[in-house]
């Protein structure tokens, strides 16, 4: 392929990084738990204009172009999958494209392509607002823009799937013309290149824009997860109710900003960590918080003890990490880490991903990291549930507890002190580090990862049941955690040596089919998941070249889906 327009285009753009290389791009082109493949080269562009021109001159050299900010999706859908594409593959980077600032007395927040949960949380806090996801993606670099295009769930109670209407953003008609279409509800002028460069430069009114000219987050989610005996699950990917244009397009168009919603900063907080070993009891306390409590608790999180155990294993050097750097040091941890297993991996004999190992190591020497309660509870209880109550709400979550608990001997709760809070929430935070990193050290005995991200009926109260002792045989590890008052869960398994992935992949898919259950929930189809007939029929919409992330849900890598 002639590729005389990459060089033209990187000497006219002299602030965007260019690679090429397959050891430059290696990270570009490998998801962190799936997904792998090549690319022609990798742009990382400096302004929304310089994405706009290398967008252009990617689809007249009829490349398929992949769109990635953070590349932390566990569906591997930011990256390419295998080489059997029919185009070559280019992957434009929009982390340089990091600006977030606040709109409508910072009831809203305009974000660009790249700009990060991490750096929006940054810029609200100070203005007493949240985004909408303060825990688990926003602290290891997940980009907003990411969330939205991928319906992301998240962990906060209240708040169902990233969403907006309000979005700026470049698509492919079926002729191959290439148009940028603004529905920002803001006025940035008539050509594209006048739009970016208002954007770039900041020469736009903020004060014009207003509220009401369309959804920036999932008002009736807050019902729907009160609605605790409907035999459909509360959230999920292919819900039609929360697909429109870039939000849910899988990276289907190229999305260069939207407005979202922000939400009040709870004044006060308290964190509740609850054991026990009678599941009934979480389903009691589930059905009283959300029917009963005139407030909903901001976050209710479950972790089996296969859960506690990986992260507790196998994630103890994140969690320091974290807890003595920051979660701004993790995105410069990651490049680092990238760099030091291309060089050390030229070393003959040296196994893969050596930087992993070493932190895994060095983890081990360091003190126990989690607070002696937690570590009884440990002990004592299967099943582990941290609760978050804010303001009026932490009241009525302490009497929930305190009468279902009270009679009992199975399950018992505490109130956690701030280092406890933080250490219980920071232990399930890095949780899903746990499936990747087992499968790394135990490569020898392992057969790869079957990852379920799934929604369960709201109604479906024998979660605790569902997985049959013969399919969990095969696992060397079934990691076992989820959201727990949305009834999304994820099930990890990492299979034993000589296991079939897809044999254990379709009885589990049968088994989800025959209780109603959707999937996947919050993490979008990636390469992993096969597009419902109305979910594919949005992506044909968006996308009729089939130009943009093509093979997302198991749908053609050809060129017009053929």
């Amino acid at each position: 392929m002639d590729t005389r327009w990459i060089d033209e285009l990187e000497a006219e753009l002299s602030g965007t990084r260019v690679l090429r290389e397959p050891h430059q791009i290696k990270r570009f082109t490998t998801g962190i738990r799936f997904g792998q493949g090549s690319a022609l080269a990798v742009f990382e562009p400096s302004s929304l204009l310089a994405f706009w021109k290398i967008l252009k001159a990617s689809v007249a050299a009829d490349c398929i172009v992949i769109c990635q900010a953070a590349n932390t999706g566990v569906t591997g859908g930011s990256t390419p999958d295998g080489d059997d594409y029919d185009r070559e593959i280019v992957i434009i980077s929009t982390l340089k494209l990091d600006t977030c600032m606040p709109l409508c007395n910072a009831q809203q927040a305009l974000v660009f392509a790249g700009g990060t949960l991490y750096r929006l949380e940054e810029i609200l806090a100070p203005l007493g607002k949240n985004p909408h996801s303060v825990i688990g993606s926003s602290c290891i670099g997940a980009s907003v823009i990411g969330g939205v295009c991928n319906n992301s769930g998240g962990s906060l109670v209240k708040r169902g799937p990233a969403y907006t209407e309000l979005a700026l953003f470049a698509r492919l008609t079926e002729q191959g013309e290439l148009e940028l279409v603004n529905h920002l509800g803001i006025e940035l002028g008539d050509t594209p290149e006048e739009m970016l460069s208002n954007l770039d430069e900041g020469h736009f009114d903020l004060d014009a824009a207003t509220l009401g000219g369309g959804l920036a987050s999932d008002p009736e989610y807050i019902d729907r997860v009160r609605e605790v005996d409907d035999p459909t699950p509360s959230r999920f990917n292919a819900d039609r109710r929360r697909l429109h244009e870039a939000s849910g397009s899988a990276g289907k168009l190229a999305v260069f900003a939207v407005r979202v919603d922000t939400f009040d900063k709870p004044k006060v907080e308290q964190v509740f960590y609850v054991g026990t070993n009678e599941p009934e009891q979480l389903n009691e306390i589930r059905r009283r918080l959300l029917t009963e409590c005139a407030e909903l608790p901001e976050m209710g999180e479950y972790m089996h003890n296969s859960w506690f155990d990986g992260a507790d294993r196998y994630c103890k050097d994140t969690f320091l990490l974290i807890k003595y750097l920051g979660t701004d040091f993790l995105p410069r941890l990651y490049r680092i880490k990238a760099t030091l297993d291309r060089w050390i991996e030229k070393i003959p004999g040296l196994p893969s991903r050596p930087a992993d190992r070493l932190l895994q190591r060095l983890a081990q020497w360091w003190p126990d990291h989690l607070p002696k309660r937690m570590r009884d509870y440990r002990k004592a209880y299967e099943h582990h549930l941290i609760l978050v109550g804010a303001d009026t709400a932490i009241a009525e979550v302490r009497q929930v507890l305190h009468d279902v608990t009270r009679e009992t001997d199975t399950g018992d709760f505490f109130e956690c002190s701030p280092r406890e809070g933080d250490a219980a929430l920071l232990h399930r935070m890095v949780a899903g580090g746990s499936p990747a990193r087992y499968n790394l050290i135990h490569a020898e005995e392992t057969n790869g990862i079957v990852a379920f991200d799934v929604a369960l009926p709201r109604n479906y109260a024998k979660w605790h049941e569902f997985l049959p002792e013969d399919l969990l045989d095969q696992c060397a590890a079934p990691y076992r955690g989820g959201h727990f008052m949305c009834r999304v869960f994820h099930w990890d398994f990492v299979l034993k040596a000589g296991v079939d992935p897809e044999a254990v992949k379709a009885r589990m898919m049968s088994l989800l089919d025959d209780i109603g259950a959707k999937y996947p929930a919050e993490h979008n189809v990636g390469h992993l998941y096969c597009a419902e007939p109305h979910h594919a029929a949005f992506y044909r919409e968006l996308d009729p070249t089939n130009t943009f992330n093509a093979g997302v849900g198991k749908m053609s890598k050809h060129r017009c889906y053929h």
